[in-house]
């Protein structure tokens, strides 16, 4: 049986687009956190909801660390190692902020709902209106407190909008069951049923998709 880390341990690593996850999933289900980095959300999931919840990360120092927290997560990349998993082995495969990052963000969007019932995806959104207006008042490639790094050094490599997000679903027949648009601070946006005010606003986007 997993050690579970303490609860300080959760609240101090869970960033809003986590919270916004967590509440996404289901009780008792199997879950996979691809990206999950030092293990917040799985050790959040296995304390408050008794999911059998593991992770996939790519960083070491990051898997020691969850490691070393009692936390069941396994060194590998999105991009070549989902294709070892079997067909329906989890509840909910999630990918926190790592969309962008990834080199085949399609591919592993399909290998997520292969491998799971429903794929949970946050993702900074680079429609927000104030990378908008960085960009056309400098010309220069914008940063905020998520894109927090200037363009030579961000992992970031397929940045999208909340709009292009909703295009991808839409061209690869996924249904959205349910989407959130928020800010860091932790303030859902206001424009649930506009897309085009969410794109505008939403420093995030947060969805919980499954096949058609």
């Amino acid at each position: 049986m997993n050690r579970i880390a303490p609860i300080q341990y959760i609240a101090k690593n869970m960033r809003v687009d986590l919270h916004l996850i967590a509440g996404m999933v289901g009780e008792r289900a199997r879950v996979l956190d691809i990206g999950c980095g030092d293990g917040a959300l799985i050790a959040h999931l296995v304390k408050a909801k008794q999911c059998d919840a593991r992770g996939l990360e790519i960083d070491m120092a990051e898997v020691t660390l969850a490691v070393t927290n009692g936390l069941s997560v396994m060194q590998g990349d999105a991009d070549s190692d989902l294709a070892n998993y079997p067909d329906n082995a989890f509840d909910y495969v999630i990918l926190s902020r790592t969309l962008q990052a990834v080199e085949k963000p399609r591919e592993v969007l399909r290998q997520m709902l292969r491998i799971g019932t429903h794929a949970i995806v946050s993702f900074p959104n680079f429609g927000h209106w104030s990378l908008r207006l960085q960009l056309l008042l400098t010309g220069r490639m914008p940063m905020t407190n998520t894109w927090s790094r200037p363009w030579f050094e961000t992992p970031n490599i397929h940045p999208c909008t909340i709009q292009d997000f909703f295009a991808l679903c839409q061209a690869d027949n996924y249904r959205i069951e349910s989407w959130q648009a928020a800010n860091d601070s932790g303030t859902q946006t206001p424009w649930r049923r506009s897309v085009m005010l969410a794109n505008l606003f939403g420093e995030q986007g947060v969805f919980l998709l499954r096949k058609a």
